[in-house]
C-alpha cells in the first residue's frame, strides 16, 4: 500500500511523468486507429504512407512509430524547459519500441509456429509503454544534449520516416514486409 501511495505522490508531483502517461495513452489510441485508417479511407495511397496497409510486421511498426513521433513533437513544447536531452531520449524510446515489437513477435511466433492476435496486441501495448519508459529514464538522467547528438537523432527519425513511406510502396521481399495473411508485400 505504501508503494502505491508513493507512486501516486510521484505522479502527482512530476510534470514529466504526467506528460509521459498522456503520451502513452495518446500513442495507444492513435496507433489503434492507424490500424484501420487505410481501409476506412478507401485504400487511399496517401493515407497508406502512415497507416497499416496490410498485416506485415513492418506495417504494424507504423502503429508505434507515427503516434510516438507525433506525440514527441507535441510534448516537446510542454517539457522542453525541463529536459535537455529530449530529442535523443525520445528517439531511443521510439527505436526501443520498434525493436521490441520485432524481437517479441518473431521470438514468440517462431517458438509456437503461429501468431496470436491477443499476444500481438499485448506486444503493441508493451512496446509503447517500454519505449516511453526508456525515454523517461533517459530524460531523468539530465545528460547534456549536444548539437551532434541532437542532429544524429533527427537524422535517425527522418531516415525511419523515409523508410516507412518508401517501403509502403516498394517493400523489399523479406519476411518483415510480408503480409502474414496473404503472403503479399506492400500495397
Amino acid at each position: 500500500m505504501e508503494f502505491l501511495k508513493s507512486l501516486f505522490n510521484k505522479i502527482k508531483e512530476s510534470k514529466l511523468i504526467k506528460a509521459q502517461l498522456i503520451v502513452i495513452l495518446f500513442s495507444l489510441v492513435l496507433g489503434t486507429l492507424l490500424h484501420f485508417t487505410y481501409q476506412w479511407s478507401g485504400n487511399n495511397l496517401f493515407v497508406g504512407s502512415f497507416s497499416a496497409v496490410n498485416e506485415s510486421v513492418w506495417e504494424h511498426l507504423k502503429l508505434v512509430f507515427y503516434p510516438m513521433l507525433i506525440a514527441m513533437i507535441i510534448e516537446y513544447f510542454f517539457v522542453k524547459k525541463d529536459v535537455n536531452n529530449y530529442i535523443e531520449a525520445k528517439t531511443i524510446g521510439i527505436f526501443t519500441a520498434i525493436f521490441f515489437i520485432i524481437v517479441s513477435f518473431y521470438t514468440y511466433s517462431g517458438i509456437i509456429g503461429t501468431s496470436i492476435i491477443v499476444i500481438d496486441i499485448l506486444i503493441f501495448i508493451l512496446s509503447i509503454i517500454l519505449g516511453e519508459y526508456v525515454a523517461y529514464r533517459l530524460m531523468k538522467r539530465k545528460d547534456e544534449s549536444t548539437v551532434l547528438t541532437t542532429s544524429l537523432s533527427i537524422i535517425i527519425l527522418l531516415f525511419l520516416l523515409l523508410c516507412f513511406i518508401i517501403f509502403t510502396y516498394v517493400p523489399p521481399e523479406v519476411n518483415l514486409f510480408r503480409d502474414i495473411t496473404t503472403g503479399m508485400y506492400g500495397i
